[in-house]
């Protein structure tokens, strides 16, 4: 039988970069010749027999390719080969560019971190680990991204934010295929300054009261206490260095705490209970000046410096079967205000008093249903409370329609701010306006939203002295205050 002959002419290349491959052997299947690639990473095998031939390409660094073709009589095929580096032949390079860029400054507490593989393609299949580290600590650290194949990881109101003014490193470890693996550098940022936020709530998180700051906008967010005790009722100093709150962190009973605006120096600066008939950690006010607190705690009301040094100051005692409960200090007329209970929390009384705890006089009586959260206008010559004009009484001290209140110190001149007027529409018939509270500034009021039903999640309103231009503030929020 006669043996009939062709040509096979090739290219090999790169599988990556499509860039021609020289030095490249090559040998065939059934046997013929072994040769290897050119400059150019040509080949050309001669006087072939007819039929099927396999070529195998071998390159160090590279997988070992087979390519099977078939040659016929008297004509040249072509064929070209590509060649995939070994997967194990090279680490990766470690990934650069980060964002945000090394040693930057002013860096949100939410970030987005972003990195850039150097010399890799799509067929690397590249996975990475990303490491943040808080400051020079080696246990304050989050493990951000596992085996991902993102570049990218953004920070979401779901994670917990980052502190601010807070230097911190972070680490992008990036694998191959074959589980090499290299680092970046440890790059490291700043975030911003903590914002200066004028207004604090309560907010519940898993059922546990905390205490938060914010701007208005709601868009600067720091959650400043975080433990699995109560922490309620804040009130900022009216020198603004200070905020007070209460928390039954250590006891069980209510204790009253300082903490700086942004969270830190938390202490407690009494041991007297902030406790009572319905008081559960509500019953406390700052002097007119920041220099001392008043603290309700049962039948009486005591003064004690800020800084919880020396003995309590007794300045009053509650009325005969009457426990104290919220309270207001003004420097303008040098008065307190102050609410009595009976076991009741439908019986409800404010008294007037001067700031030595003489003169304790009624300023308003007591009235069918609730009667609460007392406080003075900024220049002393108003008072501000919510009153429930349904009058509706139960065992569990619900309210269906509390209103706020003003009124001159002498009962008169009284304006219900959440009823609606030619220009407002009012409070909604189904919401009850609680815990007011005016601004630093005296020119709104800052209160508390709810469902008179109680199953909706609280919301912190403002409006103006005459209850106009209500505002929603913050929803899932309660017991605000504001500079």
């Amino acid at each position: 039988m006669p043996i009939f002959y062709g040509n096979v002419q090739g290219i090999l290349r790169d599988a990556r970069t499509n860039q021609p491959l020289a030095n490249v052997s090559i040998s065939t299947t059934p046997a013929t010749m072994a040769l290897t690639t050119d400059a150019q990473g040509m080949f050309e095998l001669n006087d072939v027999p007819t039929g099927r031939l396999t070529i195998t390409a071998t390159k160090a660094d590279y997988q070992q390719t087979s390519t099977a073709v078939t040659v016929e009589d008297g004509k040249t095929t072509t064929v070209a080969i590509q060649l995939t580096p070994a997967v194990a032949a090279t680490a990766p390079n470690p990934p650069n560019r980060p964002s945000p860029a090394d040693q930057a400054v002013n860096v949100p507490v939410l970030p987005k971190l972003e990195w850039h593989p150097v010399g890799a393609f799509r067929s690397d299949s590249l996975r990475y680990d990303v490491m943040l580290y808080e400051g020079n600590s080696t246990t304050n650290r989050r493990q951000l991204l596992t085996n991902s194949r993102d570049t990218v990881y953004q920070f979401t109101s779901q994670d917990v934010p980052l502190l601010y003014n807070t230097v911190y490193y972070w680490q992008v470890t990036v694998y191959n295929k074959a589980g090499t693996s290299a680092r970046s550098s440890l790059w490291s940022f700043r975030t911003a300054p903590f914002p200066n936020n004028p207004f604090v709530f309560v907010r519940r998180t898993n059922g546990f009261p905390d205490i938060y700051s914010s701007n208005a906008a709601g868009t600067t967010v720091v959650r400043l206490t975080n433990s699995t005790a109560f922490e309620v009722a804040p009130q900022i100093s009216p020198v603004y260095d200070k905020i007070a709150y209460t928390s039954n962190a250590v006891t069980g009973q209510y204790r009253l705490y300082t903490m700086n605006p942004d969270g830190s120096d938390q202490r407690m600066i009494s041991s007297l209970p902030v406790e009572g008939y319905n008081n559960f950690g509500i019953g406390f006010c700052w002097s007119p000046y920041g220099d001392q607190l008043l603290v309700a705690s049962y039948d009486k009301l005591y003064r004690v410096n800020r800084d919880g040094f020396g003995a309590p100051t007794l300045i009053a005692t509650a009325p005969a079967g009457r426990h104290f409960r919220e309270c207001d200090w003004n420097g303008q007329n040098n008065k307190i205000i102050v609410q009595t209970v009976g076991t009741s929390i439908y019986d409800s009384e404010l008294y007037i008093m001067n700031a030595d705890g003489s003169g304790m006089t009624l300023a308003v009586g007591n009235v069918a249903g609730r009667l609460d959260s007392p406080s003075f206008n900024l220049g002393g010559t108003r008072i501000m409370y919510t009153i429930d004009l349904d009058g509706y009484m139960d065992l569990t001290g619900r309210q269906t329609n509390a209103h706020i209140r003003t009124q001159a110190l002498d009962g008169s001149a009284i304006v219900d701010v959440s009823a609606p007027t030619s220009t407002t529409g009012g409070k909604p018939a189904s919401v009850n306006d609680l815990y007011p509270r005016f601004n630093a500034s005296g020119s709104k009021i800052i209160f508390t939203q709810v469902e008179t039903t109680g199953t909706v999640p609280p919301e912190v309103w403002q409006m103006d002295l005459d209850g106009r231009n209500r505002t929603l503030l913050f929803q899932n929020a309660e017991q605000a205050d504001a500079i």
